[in-house]
């Protein structure tokens, strides 16, 4: 499925949103969640602040679009994320009834819409969402690149500082 311009405009906005993750030192992943061109939820990783393993952008913004449109049945929506959900956030769609899921970055190592598992397009299971992968793909991998990058550079110098003690 390609992308159109209110897919642009809605991960530019999940990617201002993992730019506040990254602000406050968790995985840098933003999602919004839109119904009729509207926006009714977005979130950011909270894992680290929360310390929650489940706090995951997605998971969050669904929680908060099911409160905002009181129910748990989020069909007619959309969620845009920067990375390609986990194998949690893929169950957790399939369970709210998400139309269709617009992400970034693929995630080769724990993705579960294309890149290990299909679970939100498994025709096994009683609902299946549209994908469309890789909206702004380079700037939300390029974010993630950048994080973990810093993050290597930190550990580094801790250790170094620990060694040499």
């Amino acid at each position: 499925m390609t992308s159109s311009a209110e897919d642009h405009a809605a991960m530019r906005l999940a990617l201002s949103l993992a730019r506040e993750a990254y602000d406050c030192g968790e995985v840098p992943v933003g999602a919004v969640i839109v119904r009729e061109g509207r926006i009714v939820a977005q979130a950011y990783n909270l894992r680290e602040t929360l310390h929650d393993p489940t706090a995951h952008a997605e998971r969050i913004a669904l929680t908060l679009a099911g409160k905002a449109l009181g129910s748990w049945r989020l069909d007619g929506c959309t969620l845009y994320v920067t990375l390609e959900p986990c194998v949690m956030c893929a169950g957790a769609i399939v369970q709210s009834r998400i139309d269709r899921v617009v992400y970034g970055a693929k995630d080769p190592k724990a993705g579960a819409c294309d890149s290990l598992y299909r679970i939100v397009s498994d025709p096994r299971l009683n609902h299946r969402a549209k994908i469309t992968p890789g909206v702004l793909e380079d700037e939300c991998g390029a974010l993630l690149t950048q994080f973990f990058s810093d993050r290597r550079k930190e550990f580094a110098t801790f250790s170094e500082g620990c060694l040499s003690g």
